[in-house]
């Protein structure tokens, strides 16, 4: 297993996971353990049709402490909270198309909500009354079916992935609009893009994001 650790600040464009394996995951570094409220966005591009990750993360209590979840379903997701689930569906999700999805949660009212290209779900409720409090492990490419590892093969994501931004609050609809448009946004505070730590293990390529020619 050839790992690939990555310790300085880095610019990048996008992760290419290039094919199905129980291995290969990209591993983010952040300093903050005790998350009261959580927004994550990010953009990729698949033409899974099956179940796999978007992102995981994971604690010694609850290896589903955060989990955006793709299923087999077109339009349907889920989002795991402290493990408990919330199930949307009726989101516009298409194959081989660039798409940005972001999913905000709240530990005082326990509401999860996703936007998919900026579209809104509706509020569900997952978990509510306790922090996702650290150690943290945050994994792309893999889902955590224990504390940082036990991967399943037929729910890791192939495809590529950009973008990916971290808060310990919820943004707003229109900041996450501003994400999806690419226009001007605060970025993470727990995890920014544009300033990112990670460690790679097996095939994950990180290379310059394709772009449409006109």
């Amino acid at each position: 297993m050839n790992i690939l650790f990555l310790k300085v600040f880095i610019t990048l464009n996008m992760f290419t996971f290039p094919q199905e394996t129980n291995t290969a995951h990209v591993r983010l570094t952040t300093s903050r353990q005790n998350l009261q409220a959580v927004t994550v966005c990010l953009r990729f591009f698949t033409d899974l049709k099956r179940h796999h990750s978007l992102f995981s993360l994971a604690l010694p209590s609850f290896d589903n402490a955060f989990l955006l979840f793709k299923s087999a379903n077109l339009d349907s997701f889920q989002m795991w909270v402290r493990s408990m689930a919330a199930n949307f569906e009726g989101l516009d999700f298409k194959l081989n198309k660039w798409q940005s999805v972001c999913a905000t949660w709240d530990a005082a009212s326990g509401l999860a909500q996703l936007w998919v290209d900026g579209k809104p779900s509706s509020r569900k409720f997952t978990s509510s009354g306790s922090n996702i409090n650290g150690p943290i492990i945050i994994a792309l490419g893999q889902e955590q079916d224990s504390y940082g590892g036990k991967f399943d093969i037929k729910q890791s994501f192939v495809g590529m992935m950009t973008d990916v931004h971290m808060w310990d609050y919820v943004r707003s609809s229109c900041e996450i609009q501003n994400y999806v448009d690419n226009l001007n946004f605060s970025p993470g505070n727990v995890l920014n893009w544009k300033a990112l730590m990670f460690e790679i293990t097996g095939r994950v390529l990180t290379e310059n994001k394709q772009l449409t020619c006109h």
